[in-house]
């Protein structure tokens, strides 16, 4: 008998984001490695909308500190209004990737987050943040 160590938290919006990735993997495939992140991000969104998913690309997000608005940043693609994508073109992806996604949900009401590089190999990351001010 194995043991399940995985929390409700790895089933967050499990479904979605294994489309996302289903749909990330498809666009890697057809498009390869070397080309401009925006060209990712154009496929992604297209192929993220025929598979029923609401997507919003280049979606402006404020980010607050003790109530106060203190910047702003733009999300690559919002699906469904609560998975946020950062999308990198890149050789490999670096822990400062991974902290950007991380401080982005951390802004955000949104809990889950994936970071997904098409890179010389395509890299997928899937990150949660949950806190009680959610």
């Amino acid at each position: 008998m194995t043991q399940n160590t995985q929390t409700d938290a790895d089933f967050l919006f499990k479904e979605e984001t294994d489309k996302i990735i289903g749909a990330f993997y498809k666009v890697y495939r057809s498009l390869g490695y070397g080309f401009l992140e925006r060209v990712y991000q154009n496929a992604l969104f297209f192929e993220l909308h025929k598979q029923g998913l609401d997507c919003r690309a280049q979606y402006p997000i404020n980010v607050y500190y003790e109530g106060s608005l203190v910047g702003e940043y733009v999300a690559d693609i919002i699906v469904n209004g609560h998975i946020i994508l950062e999308l990198k073109a890149v050789n490999e992806l670096c822990s400062e990737h991974e902290s950007q996604l991380l401080n982005y949900l951390k802004a955000t009401k949104m809990e889950v987050g994936l970071l997904l590089n098409f890179g010389f190999r395509p890299q997928v990351k899937r990150k949660i943040f949950r806190n009680e001010n959610k």
